[in-house]
């Protein structure tokens, strides 16, 4: 695996203008152009029995706290302290370049045809580094050379991303030191505790290069899909897009489905649980899944055309074309034995595990695919009595509306946003970047507790009662 530094990319689809990045030392003509950052993409090579030759796409971006103009072995220290943030988005089949140019990279495409490109000043590499990637085969840039070949199941999934990692890391070795946190979203609630899983048992085992696993974080997470599926029939129902006759209709196909469930027919069951959220959008008129007050997904634009263009796929040292999946298509399908499969054990392991990794949950409060009430009801039975009796902040600005709703349970933080949908960094990117940095760098999340001003309105209420005269 060569390094392979990204010196600039197109500006836009054409390729009329040109976003630098770092002088091409090949270039006399880029001689004396500014320095940005120190980018790198290219891909993976891993083989494992029964999937071989397999490519998996990365993108790296060192974070902004470190400078381009100075060679990485002078700031050896400054490097090695910051934080490795691994950024995985869902579907399964997602890109994660999703995620890079829609909500928490240094890039972003505007929603125009020419699929403009400009630096957003709400990335995640302000203070960490951030490295992408494509995963499982078949997801954005990542494929196999063999013909309709794809993962089948979580354990092969993380076995193949850890040899991916231990490529990237020997390739790149001033950033193997640096704190490493596996971060996701959506169907990443599942790629995410078992990629950190492999890392903790690899790291426990002495197998291969030690990797500095610090910690885990989860947007939306679709972790336990009997929980969600039943969440989210209650809340289409609770926000009316269901009348009761409807939702009758609903709880039947539902007792069938966690009937597949409780027998191990786990592909039935995600025919079942699938056609039950497809039955709810159906009743509700079709609502955005991923935001419920809105009629109109949130879209990748002119990203497609963008990335499968050859002056892109030259930039990032890519030879293959970019493919883009929520839940279907040849990677889902191969998963299908998975989707339905609870994960939320490993974030048991994973939260007790003797060396107190950090994990972050958050959620945005308006999607009804993974919301909030499915994570709150995990966190209450993985984390027993203490998770209801701990301090739940209001998370507040200076002046205007909660930023959102924080508790903090020993290595466990949990964030409930306000006005967002699924994608939180899209939805409200400075309020995600702060809750990122407020969790990775212990800053405190200011505001206030309400228990005892609730506990005095209900005094004053019973006091009130208690002088009535019936």
């Amino acid at each position: 695996m060569p390094r392979q530094p990204v010196y600039s990319i197109p500006a836009n689809v054409a390729n009329t203008q040109t976003l630098h990045f770092y002088p091409d030392p090949e270039k006399k003509e880029e001689e004396g152009l500014p320095k940005t950052v120190r980018s790198y993409a290219g891909y993976a090579d891993v083989s494992i029995p029964d999937i071989p030759e397999s490519h998996l796409f990365y993108w790296f971006f060192e974070s902004q706290t470190c400078d381009p103009d100075i060679d990485a072995d002078k700031q050896k220290e400054l490097i090695e302290q910051t934080p490795l943030l691994i950024w995985l988005n869902g579907g399964p089949g997602a890109s994660s370049l999703a995620g890079l140019f829609l909500e928490n990279g240094p890039l972003r495409i505007g929603d125009d045809a020419a699929g403009s490109i400009s630096v957003s000043p709400d990335t995640w590499n302000q203070e960490a580094h951030v490295l992408y990637w494509d995963q499982p085969i078949g997801s954005g840039y990542s494929y196999c050379a063999g013909d309709k070949t794809y993962v089948k199941d979580e354990e092969t999934l993380s076995q193949m991303f850890w040899l991916a990692l231990q490529q990237f890391f020997a390739t790149y070795p001033e950033y193997l030191k640096c704190p490493l946190y596996v971060c996701g979203e959506s169907y990443a609630g599942k790629y995410v505790p078992y990629i950190a899983k492999k890392i903790h048992e690899q790291n426990r085992s002495s197998t291969g290069t030690h990797l500095n696993l610090a910690g885990i974080a989860v947007g939306n997470g679709w972790i336990r899909p009997e929980l969600s599926i039943r969440v989210m029939i209650d809340y289409a129902y609770a926000s009316g897009f269901l009348g009761l006759g409807q939702k009758d209709v609903l709880d039947f196909g539902y007792a069938n489905f966690q009937e597949a469930l409780r027998a191990g027919k786990m592909k039935k069951a995600t025919d079942l649980g699938n056609g039950l959220v497809n039955a709810v959008l159906a009743f509700g008129g079709n609502f955005y899944l991923y935001d419920v007050r809105s009629w109109d997904g949130l879209s990748v634009g002119a990203l497609p055309a963008y990335l499968n263009s050859d002056a892109v796929k030259t930039a990032l040292h890519v030879d293959h074309e970019w493919q883009f999946a929520d839940n279907s298509g040849p990677v889902a399908d191969a998963l299908k034995a998975d989707i339905m499969a609870d994960a939320s054990p490993l974030y048991t392991k994973l939260i007790e595990a003797q060396e107190k990794y950090k994990v972050l949950l958050y959620t945005g409060d308006f999607d009804t695919a993974c919301g909030y009430q499915s994570t709150e009801e995990i966190l209450d039975e993985i984390m027993k009595d203490g998770w209801r009796n701990a301090k739940r902040l209001i998370w507040k600005q200076a002046q205007g509306h909660p930023k959102g709703f924080v508790r903090t349970l020993n290595n466990v933080t949990q964030v409930a946003v306000p006005d967002s949908g699924h994608e939180v960094p899209t939805y409200q990117p400075q309020i995600s970047r702060e809750m990122l940095y407020n969790w990775l760098f212990d800053r405190p999340f200011h505001g206030q507790d309400p228990t005892s001003a609730v506990q005095a309105i209900l005094d004053k209420a019973q006091q009130d009662a208690d002088q009535e005269k019936e």
